[in-house]
């Protein structure tokens, strides 16, 4: 599995403010660092919005997809 192109992604924001908010796009700067990751089985951007709206951050979160490269 591989991570789909920034172009694909969702990043929501504002999680430490209460209101989080989700835009279109890859707007997470390239100073910011990677904290971590989580693989989850969304069944569809919708669910995987809501689940990133939880987690605590003082950042963001993209959201992407992943792609099969098992070519099976």
């Amino acid at each position: 599995m591989a991570l789909a192109p920034t172009t694909a992604a969702t990043t929501v924001r504002g999680q430490d403010s209460g209101t989080p908010i989700g835009t279109g796009g890859p707007f997470v700067e390239t100073k910011e660092a990677l904290g971590g990751f989580y693989v989850i089985d969304a069944k569809d951007l919708d669910q995987a919005i809501a689940f990133a709206k939880l987690l605590p951050t003082t950042g963001g979160v993209e959201v992407r997809p992943v792609i099969d490269t098992s070519g099976g």
